[in-house]
């Protein structure tokens, strides 16, 4: 009896998703959404090991050897598979102290004259902003640009001048004052949540896991 509990046991432990699963993620998506998800995902599954790489550049799946890449773009990839999380919509976002000193934007072509703080992985040096009439893209300029979207926040917080961040991230600060909305009724593009894998056959079943618990948890905030 003891010996068929034991070969019980063991295909009870390899029917559950475990062993070490290697991620990649955007800074600002990993500080603020998935890393505060992943405690509740390890008391699920507690024999799974995450290795997360955080990076804000496109990383090649297979020469990396990464198990699932979580991207916010609605621009993916053709050759890899993807699966719809949920959606990153922006805003435009400055300090109080910089909109004293510099003024208020009152329309998209204000954003000339001002200080526009550019992510190099999105926008550039032109913003598409669009409200429920009209869609205009605006050339922006400023004197710091970055290809970390964190770094991208801080500056904002640091009152150097106006920056397009995710709201997930950003309307917190606006709830404590230490940021404020500019043009709240132009918005950028909506972007997608996804998480990308190179083969449905091969998939580890902790990829999956992990996968389907961030299309629960992601889903529609």
């Amino acid at each position: 009896m003891r010996v068929a509990d034991a070969v019980t046991e063991v295909a009870s432990r390899a029917d559950t998703p475990h062993g070490l699963l290697r991620v990649t993620a955007p800074s600002i998506l990993a500080e603020v959404q998935l890393i505060p998800l992943l405690s509740n995902f390890a008391d699920l599954y507690p024999r799974i090991r995450i290795d997360l790489q955080i990076t804000d550049r496109t990383v090649d799946l297979v020469q990396d050897r990464i198990d699932v890449a979580i991207r916010i773009a609605n621009h993916l990839d053709p050759s890899l598979i993807a699966k719809r999380l949920g959606q990153c919509p922006s805003r435009l976002y400055a300090s109080p102290r910089y909109l004293t000193a510099y003024g208020i934007p009152t329309r998209p072509e204000d954003l000339n004259a001002h200080r526009c703080l550019t992510y190099t992985h999105l926008g550039g040096t032109e913003w598409t902003l669009k409200n429920h009439e009209a869609q205009i893209v605006v050339p922006v300029m400023g004197g710091f640009q970055t290809n970390d979207a964190l770094a991208l926040k801080c500056a904002a917080l640091s009152d150097l001048g106006i920056a397009m961040l995710p709201r997930f991230a950003a309307d917190p600060e606006v709830e404590t004052n230490k940021l404020v909305v500019v043009l709240p009724d132009w918005e950028p593009t909506t972007l997608g949540i996804h998480a990308l894998y190179v083969s449905r056959r091969h998939l580890p079943m902790g990829a999956r896991a992990l996968i389907d618990f961030l299309a629960t948890q992601l889903r529609d905030k």
